[in-house]
C-alpha cells in the first residue's frame, strides 16, 4: 500500500471515530433556544400590548357615543311610555333612558325592593307596579330607600292608589343579579331590577319589558327619585396609551440585543 493511501485511510477512519465520538459535531447552543423563546415571548407581548390598546381605544368609542346618546335622551321632549305595539323592537342602544311619561295607578302591596348603593348609602330601590290607562302594566322604580326603612315599604299594602303621572327615565331590565349574587324570588332577595323575574313573582300580567326610573321627589319624602345615574367615567384613553406605551417600551427591549449583534457583525468585517 502507497504511503498517501495509508494516510487517507488514516484519516477515513479518524473521521469516523470522530463521528462516533461526537468530536468536532457542533452541539446546539442552548442559549440560542433561550434567546430564542425570549424573543417569541417578548413579541407575544408587544402584540398582546397592542391589542389591549386598540380594545380600548374601541370601547372609548362606544362610550362617547353613549355619553352623547343619554346626553340628547334625558334632555329631550317628553313623551308617553313605549306601548305593547313597540316592545319587542325595545332594545339598550334605542331606547334606554329615552324620556317618558306615564299616567296610571300604582298597585297596592306589590313592592319589590332591590338593594342599590347611591350618593346617599346603602339601601334598596322601591319598585312598584302601575297600571297604565292604556291597559298594560310597568314597574316604575319610585326611588331610594335608606336600609332603616326597609320593613315599612315591605308592609305597605293596599288597593290601587289614586291616579298618578310619572316623569323618568326609561331603563331597559337587568336579569339575573348582581355582582357574585343571584336573584333570589322565593326569598324575596334581589340584587337586580329583573322585570320578568319580577313580574312572575307578583304575578303581574301584561308587564312592559322595561321599567322607569321615576323622576325628582322631594328632599324630605321617602323614597328619594332623581338619582339615576347619567354621567359615565370614561377613562378609556389612558388605558390605551398605557398600553400602548408598555408595547412600545417591551419592543424597544426585543431591539436593542439585535441592534447590538448588528453592529458587533458590521464591525467585524
Amino acid at each position: 500500500m502507497s504511503p498517501v493511501a495509508g494516510v487517507r485511510r488514516a484519516n477515513f477512519k479518524a473521521k469516523v471515530r470522530a463521528g462516533r465520538e461526537g468530536i468536532g459535531t457542533p452541539a446546539p447552543s442552548k442559549g440560542s433556544a433561550s434567546r430564542f423563546l425570549l424573543a417569541l415571548l417578548g413579541l407575544l407581548g408587544v402584540l398582546t400590548f397592542l391589542g389591549l390598546g386598540i380594545w380600548q381605544l374601541e370601547r372609548r368609542a362606544w362610550k362617547l357615543d353613549l355619553i352623547a346618546r343619554v346626553d340628547q335622551r334625558i334632555h329631550a321632549a317628553v313623551v308617553d311610555a313605549p306601548g305593547p305595539a313597540t316592545w319587542a323592537d325595545i332594545n339598550a342602544a334605542g331606547y334606554e333612558y329615552r324620556h317618558v311619561r306615564l299616567t296610571g295607578r300604582f298597585i297596592g302591596g306589590a313592592n319589590t325592593l332591590v338593594q342599590a348603593v347611591t350618593e346617599l348609602g346603602g339601601g334598596y330601590w322601591v319598585l312598584t307596579p302601575m297600571r297604565e290607562d292604556r291597559g298594560f302594566t310597568v314597574l316604575v322604580n319610585r326611588g331610594f330607600i335608606p336600609q332603616e326603612r326597609k320593613a315599612a315599604f315591605q308592609q305597605e299594602s293596599g288597593g290601587p292608589s289614586s291616579p298618578r303621572t310619572i316623569d323618568g327615565l326609561l331603563r331597559i331590565s337587568e336579569p339575573g343579579g348582581g355582582f357574585l349574587r343571584s336573584n333570589d324570588p322565593a326569598a324575596d332577595r334581589w340584587y337586580s331590577r329583573d322585570i320578568a323575574a319580577i313580574a312572575k313573582e307578583r304575578r303581574l300580567t301584561d308587564f312592559a319589558p322595561y321599567f322607569i326610573d321615576a323622576g325628582t321627589s322631594g328632599a324630605d319624602s321617602w323614597p328619594r327619585g332623581g338619582l339615576t345615574v347619567v354621567t359615565f367615567r370614561n377613562s378609556h384613553l389612558v388605558y390605551a396609551l398605557t398600553w400602548f406605551a408598555l408595547a412600545a417600551m417591551l419592543a424597544v427591549a426585543l431591539a436593542r440585543p439585535i441592534l447590538a449583534t448588528c453592529r458587533r457583525g458590521s464591525a467585524a468585517r
